[in-house]
């Protein structure tokens, strides 16, 4: 993917992942080491490879859970400051402990929705990753991201139902339709990075309150 990761970074990620699945409580559903670094690791480091994000000087991880891609990406982009937002408590603790392997990351713990009101359009990008069907998560990124910036979500094979529904949302949101770039970061992977650009103020009205975006998406 044209991802330069020199060996002591590399190390360190496949340290985060052994820490991880030695966790006791089930923070990801994968339990095996060569699976976790393919679609946790090689995955999240597809991110790297855009000047959306690499040139972003700053991103937010929205719905963080086991840190990726945030944890990746800092890893790969030490320039790049990173904010890991997770509400789950047993989540944000393992972020909390994990982090501190990695100057530029920080923890934030709360919902999306929350931080967005105190802290709107203050950062260059937003990243989310299995956090949601993407009408939802663009409400939840939206918010966060300055005019001029981006919203990237990651997606296994394309569907062209839900594009259409996130195209619908992100013209709501303030975002211009998706750029979407088919990228292979392990064996048989179907993956894809929809990149969307703040073209417009997301209205006052986003986010709405806490557990709406998913109960009932925009589109």
């Amino acid at each position: 993917m044209g991802v330069a990761i020199p060996l002591a970074t590399a190390a360190e990620l496949v340290a985060v992942i052994d820490e991880l699945l030695a966790q006791r409580q089930n923070i990801t559903a994968i339990d095996d080491l060569d699976t976790a670094l393919e679609r946790h690791v090689a995955d999240s480091l597809a991110g790297a490879a855009l000047p959306e994000i690499r040139d972003a000087a700053r991103i937010v991880d929205v719905g963080a859970g086991s840190g990726f891609p945030g944890l990746a990406l800092a890893a790969a982009l030490p320039d790049l400051e990173v904010t890991l937002v997770e509400s789950e408590r047993r989540k944000a603790e393992w972020l909390e402990s994990v982090s501190v392997r990695f100057p530029n990351v920080r923890v934030v713990r709360a919902r999306s929705e929350d931080l967005a009101k105190r802290h709107p359009a203050e950062w260059p990008a937003a990243t989310a990753r299995a956090l949601a069907p993407a009408p939802s998560a663009l409400e939840l990124c939206a918010p966060l991201v300055a005019s001029g910036g981006h919203v990237v979500l990651w997606s296994g094979p394309r569907d062209p139902e839900m594009d259409a529904r996130a195209a619908t949302a992100a013209a709501e949101l303030g975002l211009a339709p998706a750029d979407v770039r088919p990228v292979a970061p392990f064996p048989g992977a179907r993956r894809h990075l929809h990149v969307h650009r703040k073209v417009a103020d997301t209205p006052p009205r986003y986010p709405r309150r806490p557990g709406r975006a998913s109960k009932r998406p925009i589109a």
